[in-house]
């Protein structure tokens, strides 16, 4: 067990009774079967004042899920890897407004699909190259195959694009994904895509270091995060959570066993999925935000930097730029900044927040929340896919935001 200290909510501004809420509804998805096992973590002025499991890491070995439980973050592994891309801007190695093709040549001369099939297609020349920031904001025209929605999303499909399942190079998928449409034009439209993936192997090609080993020196091992990696070594087996979708009846279906688990394997980094973690480790993570770029005394970006990734850089919200297909969050009243989502009116949103509080999610129902406004972060942790399946990501927003009293 990790241990973390909780400190007094009442003193860190929650109603402790209305806090304690957390706890019925954590038992209700577990005892109805619809989620294996939660944790749920509220910290507010640097100290932890919400922390609490329940329910199996692994139901089939019937192990308990504990603050130790190693977890597939999947997507909110875009955020680190945003800080990655930023910490060499920092270094006055690129500008945002860069073409990527600066350093990925296969990127120049792009072309939009217009019409067609996988067999054949049809195209225009982009207006313009991609650049840092679209691939940062996700409205540089590429897609997720896994969306099924779209000739292009089949192109992915078909000619291999995936880098959360690949055990090619990084390198390698990114120029076969440069050789295929774009589903719209650069900087026009907001699509959920690999974006990231791309960036990880910027990361890579800018630094002349593989993305792992970057992530690793400049990043988690400064941070503390132990526990982060892309692949979970033999003797951590024991705490790595099972995965699941609901199957018939919303029964619980295992389809990502701890023992054998691609997660085990050395296999491709994903910059855009590929980091499994604890929640002590990110919630170091959301702290590095919360202080603006430091964390005990290690400094990964200075605090301007921060605050720019903070900010919404779309020109309104997400729906005023074609409503994604797919998404880990919603699209009315939220923005996006470099990185991950950023919310600009919850009323407008319908949820409880806070303008300025920056956001994201994994696939497997995991979640995370900075809100610098109110000196506050909040992680939820399960395993079930996907992660649209039950809005708990919403129900914990309120149930965390309602107990704030002072």
């Amino acid at each position: 067990m990790t241990g973390l200290p909780v400190g007094d909510p009442a003193r860190l501004g929650f109603c402790p009774d209305r806090l304690g809420r957390i706890a019925g509804w954590m038992d209700g998805y577990v005892a109805s079967g619809r989620l294996p096992g939660m944790l749920t973590l509220v910290m507010r002025g640097g100290e932890i004042a919400w922390l609490r499991t329940c329910g199996f890491a692994d139901v089939e070995r019937q192990r308990p899920l504990r603050e130790d439980t190693l977890f597939r973050i999947y997507s909110m592994t875009k955020p680190l890897t945003s800080v990655a891309i930023m910490m060499l801007y920092e270094r006055g190695l690129f500008q945002l407004d860069d073409p990527i093709a600066r350093f990925l040549p296969a990127f120049r001369g792009m072309r939009v699909f217009t019409d067609g099939s996988t067999a054949k297609w049809d195209s225009v020349p982009a207006q313009r190259d991609i650049t840092f920031r679209d691939l940062l904001t996700h409205t540089s025209g590429l897609t997720y195959g896994f969306m099924d929605a779209h000739p292009v999303d089949a192109l992915y499909r078909a000619r291999g694009i995936d880098f959360s399942t690949s055990d090619e190079d990084l390198g390698v998928v990114v120029d076969r994904l440069a050789g295929l449409p774009l589903l719209s034009q650069p900087g026009q439209r907001w699509n959920y895509s690999v974006a990231t993936d791309v960036l990880g192997h910027l990361v890579a090609v800018i630094s002349g270091r593989p993305f792992d080993a970057f992530m690793r020196d400049e990043i988690l091992r400064p941070l503390g995060m132990a526990e982060t990696d892309f692949v979970v070594p033999q003797d951590k087996l024991e705490r790595f959570a099972a995965n699941y979708v609901p199957g018939e009846g919303g029964r619980l279906v295992l389809v990502d066993d701890p023992a054998d688990s691609r997660f085990t394997r050395a296999r491709m980094a994903s910059g855009g999925g590929g980091l499994v973690s604890t929640a002590a480790d990110y919630l170091r993570f959301c702290r590095l935000l919360l202080n603006r770029g430091e964390l005990n005394g290690v400094r990964l970006l200075g605090r301007k930097t921060v605050d720019l990734m903070m900010a919404n850089h779309l020109p309104g919200d997400i729906a005023d730029m074609g409503k994604s297909r797919f998404s880990e969050s919603t699209y009315v009243g939220i923005g996006f900044g470099l990185g991950f989502s950023v919310m600009l009116d919850p009323a407008k949103a319908q949820i409880l927040g806070t303008p300025g509080e920056v956001a994201w999610g994994g696939a497997a129902s995991t979640a995370f929340w900075v809100d610098p406004a109110e000196d506050m972060a909040v992680i939820l942790l399960t395993q079930l896919m996907p992660s649209s399946t039950y809005p708990i990501r919403r129900e914990l927003r309120v149930l965390s935001y309602q107990a704030l009293v002072g």
